[in-house]
């Protein structure tokens, strides 16, 4: 029992750097969704107006905002600069 509970303690450590690691790769995926999220915004063939409020949006709400011009805006301005 005692020679478990030694080997449970001499991980924790582990678990925690595991924990930190995953936490920080997490913290950087979403900074690297984010600023692609604003780069294709700022290279996308819409308006200025447009581009504006995509990158309000994209500020006030990063996640829901990044996402939602991956899924709807770009695709949109896609479109846009097909009829033009």
């Amino acid at each position: 029992m005692q020679a478990q509970l030694a080997h449970q303690m001499a991980l924790a450590p582990t678990g925690d750097i595991m924990i930190a690691c995953a936490g920080a790769a997490v913290v950087l995926g979403a900074l690297a969704f984010f600023f692609g999220a604003l780069l294709s915004i700022v290279r996308s063939d819409l308006t200025g107006g447009m581009k504006l409020v995509w990158v309000v949006f994209a500020l006030m709400a990063p996640f829901f905002g990044c996402l939602l011009w991956f899924l709807v805006g770009r695709r949109d301005a896609q479109r846009r600069a097909g009829i033009a």
